[in-house]
């Protein structure tokens, strides 16, 4: 047989071994009803992802499931991980989208962290997003300068949440006088909370949120971004500068590496621990062909939700990465955050 046949007959049969496989998992799937777990509430650019997956992600699954959405916010999205990782099913019939900084929680000794990140089977994440700082415009908050000479408070959802990691990591680093006030159910609360003058901002990623549920605020100039969490800066914000430009020093560089890793896994998408290897592989393919279906990306277009994903294998192994850092450079991450 000579090379080429071999090559076409490879091809072929990985093809039938596919649709072979496929086939197997369909009667598994039909009929079934997954559930999409949030960490977040129901109100936020979370939910708005979610229910666009739950929309299309079943038309590229055999069988052709139903999907749902439902909300377990609280504890900075540690309540629902934890869940994931001991309670919820282990057949492919829940998946989570959780709080992008609650992967590495454990690695960093978040108090009530329940889970080996490690363990989880990751199926991708939907985005890539850099941080910032939102101050609504009645706040003397402007600028990078006035954050560190005047207290500027924030909103969070818990201590294991982005909303208080960030403003930690800027106190103990920069200097800045960020006071954190935790209790809020998700994002679209604290937006909430903004407009009616409870808190001056947030920080946090947030910039799809805002252009899919308060695009006004852009256009009515109802907010200021005196500080971007990021390595560069951004076409939306030109002039506002990001926070790596003010790491003067190799160990700060190296901290706000670390603690940045989470930015570029936004909105990340797992399942429990235990899942069949095969269910988990078939799960993933299902996610990508979702995202690349253009029904999708229209929805999402017009949506306002930005996409940048990141496949399972790419982030698994970033977290596996990340847990295998020298000791001192997590315990330097760690006290940053305020953590014990």
């Amino acid at each position: 047989m000579t090379l080429g046949l071999r090559l076409i007959v490879g091809i072929f049969l990985a093809a039938v071994a596919a649709c072979s496989a496929r086939a197997q998992d369909a009667p598994f799937f039909r009929g079934k009803t997954i559930r999409i777990l949030l960490s977040a509430g129901v109100a936020g650019g979370y939910a708005e992802y979610a229910r666009l997956l739950a929309q299309h992600m079943g038309n590229h699954l055999p069988g052709k499931p139903d999907l749902i959405v439902q909300s377990m916010p609280g504890a900075g999205g540690l309540l629902a991980t934890n869940y994931l990782y001991s309670q919820a099913p282990q057949d492919g019939t829940t998946i989570g989208i959780i709080h992008s900084t609650v992967p590495l929680a454990p690695l960093f000794g978040t108090a009530g962290a329940r889970f080996d990140a490690l363990k989880f089977n990751w199926l991708g994440s939907l985005d890539r997003a850099d941080g910032m700082c939102t101050a609504w415009h009645t706040s003397p908050i402007k600028t990078w300068a006035d954050m560190l000479d005047k207290e500027f408070v924030v909103g969070s959802t818990g201590a294991g949440s982005q909303f208080s990691i960030l403003p930690a990591m800027l106190n103990k680093l920069f200097g800045t006088r960020i006071k954190v006030i935790n209790g809020y159910k998700d994002g679209g609360e604290i937006f909430q909370a903004m407009e009616k003058g409870a808190i001056e901002g947030r920080c946090s990623t947030q910039l799809t949120a805002i252009q899919s549920i308060r695009p006004q605020w852009l256009s009515e100039h109802k907010l200021n971004v005196p500080i971007l969490i990021a390595r560069q800066r951004i076409a939306e914000f030109p002039a506002t500068p990001a926070v790596m430009e003010f790491a003067k020093d190799a160990a700060t560089r190296q901290q706000l590496a670390l603690m940045l890793l989470t930015q570029d896994m936004d909105r990340p998408v797992l399942l429990p621990p235990g899942v069949p290897a095969d269910r988990v592989k078939r799960m993933r393919e299902a996610l990508f062909a979702t995202i690349a279906d253009a029904a999708f990306g229209t929805a999402a277009h017009n949506m306002h939700l930005h996409l940048d994903p990141v496949r399972g294998e790419d982030l698994a192994k970033a977290l596996a990465d990340a847990y295998a850092l020298p000791p001192d450079v997590v315990a330097a991450a760690r006290e940053t955050m305020g953590e014990k």
